[in-house]
């Protein structure tokens, strides 16, 4: 249960990547994914480019970035107040 006052999303799971940034993330992450099924190599670098695609993948979905929440940086539109 959450304390009276306190919001319930999370500041772990706030979005930090918009929708460009989602855009680019989703084209990015099926590039990875295919060449990691297609690419003529053996399967540690398969592996490490699908890890890759996977996470750009889930961040696209997801909307927030681990990265970007630990450089402090947001693609998000900003609201005016």
């Amino acid at each position: 249960m959450n304390p009276p006052g306190r919001d319930l999303a999370s500041p772990a799971m706030m979005k930090n990547v918009g929708h460009l940034d989602r855009a680019g993330r989703g084209l990015l992450a099926i590039a990875l994914l295919v060449a990691a099924w297609m690419a003529p190599l053996s399967l540690l670098p398969r592996v490490g480019i699908a890890a890759t695609g996977t996470y750009f993948a889930l961040t696209m979905l997801f909307g927030s970035c681990l990265g970007y929440r630990m450089i402090g940086l947001s693609t998000c539109p900003r609201t005016l107040r």
